[in-house]
């Protein structure tokens, strides 16, 4: 199971202020300033003040512990973030809301946000600019997530109009273990189009 390492004591302000303090060489009146900005960025004012919790105690949503957990990283304001799974383990709705978060900080904030990401909705995928597809630890493609399905469809995997691209990928991209020679066969050609 995959949690966020947050003091669940702290609230969602002081858990921000927690590593202001530890991170940055700043005033903490400036701290403090850049602390509530981040709130209000990560739209996090309605819970600011309450108990972060934990898997046993929930206190605050899914949501707003992966925005809290976001906002503890963007503290330092990295050009580039490395999230793993920021969506895991919340409602489509929530993680729709974290992929516009992130396509906002990359757009306005001028960031690199990198991240993994499983099973995306096709709200969620709508928030995605590039994107890099592997199978069998190979890249079979890498481009704009806008021009992905249009690509495969090449290959002859492709849903209806109202598919979901993610799912699309995911049945392109499956591989059966141990391999067959089908299987094989189909990550061949995977890559070999790709690379031409």
């Amino acid at each position: 199971m995959q949690d966020d390492i947050i003091f669940p004591y702290f609230t969602v302000r002081e858990a921000m202020t927690f590593a202001a303090r530890l991170r940055l060489k700043i005033s903490e009146e400036e701290q403090d300033k850049k602390v509530e900005g981040l709130i209000k960025d990560l739209d996090l004012g309605k819970c600011a003040d309450t108990i972060v919790g934990s898997v046993l105690k929930k206190t605050i949503s899914g949501g707003e512990r992966k925005r809290t957990a976001i906002g503890v990283e963007l503290i330092t304001d990295p050009s580039v973030i490395l999230l793993d799974e920021p969506t895991s383990g919340l409602d489509s709705f929530m993680a729709k809301t974290i992929c516009k978060l992130l396509q906002k900080l990359a757009h306005q904030n001028g960031k690199t946000i990198i991240s993994t990401i499983h099973q995306p909705s096709s709200q969620a995928f709508a928030y995605f600019d590039r994107l890099l597809l592997m199978a069998d630890g190979n890249i079979v493609y890498q481009g704009m997530a806008f021009d992905s399905p249009a690509y495969f469809s090449k290959l002859n995997y492709s849903g209806s109009k109202f598919s979901n691209p993610a799912d699309i990928f995911m049945k392109a991209l499956s591989i059966n273990y141990p391999k067959k020679q089908e299987d094989d066969e189909k990550l061949e050609q995977l890559i070999s189009t790709f690379q031409k």
